[in-house]
């Protein structure tokens, strides 16, 4: 699969590195310099974190904060980790622009597909944080919203396992890795790989997702390189 523009989709608590909670700097660098690796070969990079190190809205209805409310909190989070990713990048000599669901004065612009595309097409990486802006919504979904917003040719899930297994690889060392997955096989054999929203939009607008391994140091340029690297799940 040729890759022209790419919307890299990591969680939050990959940035946790060992430390458990936070934000790793050791991670953070190591994230920048995968990132920089791609940025210079003509490739369009949009990225999108999770908030799941700092916090995560369901998280707050544990202990009786309000879904909304914390479903807000937990967008913020995200902001915080676009934050981090668009310095470490900055320092790495890479030109970022941030933009947000929820804009921010001065931290973030407001998120329109415009922007994202003529950012991306001068040269600009493209953070994209706070969700799709809006309550009860993930930011699985936010990744596939924005991924069809841009026009990306696939979605890049950067996860610490090398790609979708029959079960939990990290727990059942039998589990067997899929190379390719269609959408409706994923869908009947019930394979968590994003959430249902985020999922069906990617299905019903023929977007590819690329499950694989961010952890592991050179994955990300042989993947943008044509390598066969994690899974890819498409029509």
């Amino acid at each position: 699969m040729k890759l022209k523009r790419i919307l890299l989709k990591l969680s939050g608590e990959a940035l946790e590195g060992n430390q458990g909670y936070g934000i790793d700097p050791g991670r953070l660098l190591d994230y920048a310099s995968e990132i920089k690796s791609v940025a210079g070969k003509g490739l369009q990079i949009a990225i999108v974190i999770g908030g799941g190190n700092i916090f995560r809205g369901l998280q707050g209805t544990d202990f009786g904060v309000d879904r909304v409310q914390g479903d807000y909190m937990g967008m913020l989070a995200t902001v915080i980790n676009s934050m981090a990713i668009q310095d470490a990048l900055e320092k790495a000599g890479l030109k970022v622009k941030h933009l947000g669901g929820i804009a921010i004065d001065p931290i973030c612009e407001r998120m329109s597909r415009e922007k994202a595309i003529a950012y991306l097409e001068d040269g600009y990486v493209v953070m994209i944080s706070g969700g799709t802006g809006n309550p009860y919504f993930t930011t699985d979904t936010a990744s596939a919203l924005r991924a069809v917003e841009i026009k990306a040719d696939a979605i890049l899930k950067g996860t610490r396992v090398d790609g979708v297994y029959t079960a939990d690889p990290e727990k059942d060392k039998k589990a067997k890795k899929y190379e390719t997955l269609s959408f409706d096989e994923a869908y009947k054999k019930n394979l968590k790989i994003m959430d249902l929203t985020a999922f069906t939009l990617c299905s019903e607008n023929n977007l590819p997702i690329i499950v694989f391994n961010m952890n592991r140091k050179g994955n990300l340029l042989k993947l943008v390189q044509g390598k066969k690297i994690g899974t890819i799940v498409q029509k």
